[in-house]
């Protein structure tokens, strides 16, 4: 129970505790980012792929996301996930089978998650909020997979930042034109609701097509500024 209990960072709903506690708390994020930063400096551009951990190898979506890891790898761009199973390990997979760079940013819970062996680099982050902003701070877009509430989650964590140009306009393809219809008439209800402008729903690219998602990224990043250069390695730093 008490394992669980720190798996669940239950200590952040408690409100406040007493001031070392919480600078303390400080420090702890403030590691996560650290260690972050430091694991993923060379990584170069990337993609990430979401999608749920739950499909097994052999899944149609398994085997899709396996392909799309190669494919993305093969643009130039490292594949980046959220370093777990089902969708996560497929897209690494692919990538390694490619010869690309593969990145995992796994988190830890008390179930389901473990990280996958297709990883050339790998972060362990405790805290959900932390590996969003790695996930987001290294990309160029995202291939969204069907997924259940932790892809979700994600996906409108970037689409929130590119509505409210916290973050250029990147690519976002969901893949699976059934899986997502539904979401796609909640967008439309929005729309007419008035809770989202009409250029909103242009957000995101729905396709079933792999030719058509990786031309719309491609498209999409080449009208982005260029991130950061690689910047050599510091022996001294351990690098």
């Amino acid at each position: 129970m008490e394992n669980n209990r720190k798996l669940a960072n239950l200590e952040m709903l408690e409100g406040p505790h007493n001031r070392f506690t919480e600078l303390i708390f400080g420090f702890r994020v403030l590691f996560q980012f650290l260690k972050g930063f430091r694991k993923l400096h060379f990584v170069g551009p990337c993609i990430t792929i979401f999608g749920s951990a739950r499909y097994k190898p052999g899944h149609e979506y398994y085997e899709k996301a396996r392909e799309m890891g190669a494919r993305v790898s093969n643009l130039g761009f490292t594949v980046l996930t959220g370093g777990g199973p089902g969708i996560m390990q497929a897209a690494n997979q692919g990538a390694m089978e490619a010869k690309g760079k593969s990145v995992g940013i796994n988190i830890e819970l008390p179930f389901e998650q473990d990280g996958n062996p297709y990883l050339n680099v790998r972060v362990d982050i405790k805290y959900f909020f932390v590996r969003k902003v790695l996930l987001f701070k290294y990309s160029f877009g995202f291939i969204v997979f069907p997924g259940g509430f932790g892809t979700l989650d994600e996906l409108f964590e970037a689409l929130t930042l590119i509505q409210t140009q916290k973050m250029p306009w990147f690519p976002v393809v969901l893949i699976g034109k059934d899986y997502w219809k539904g979401l796609f008439l909640q967008m439309q209800d929005m729309e007419k609701s008035q809770t989202i402008s009409p250029d909103d729903i242009n957000l995101v690219l729905i396709t079933d097509d792999m030719e058509e998602a990786l031309a719309y990224v491609q498209e999409k990043v080449a009208l982005m500024p260029r991130k950061k250069e690689r910047f050599k390695k510091l022996w001294f730093l351990g690098e």
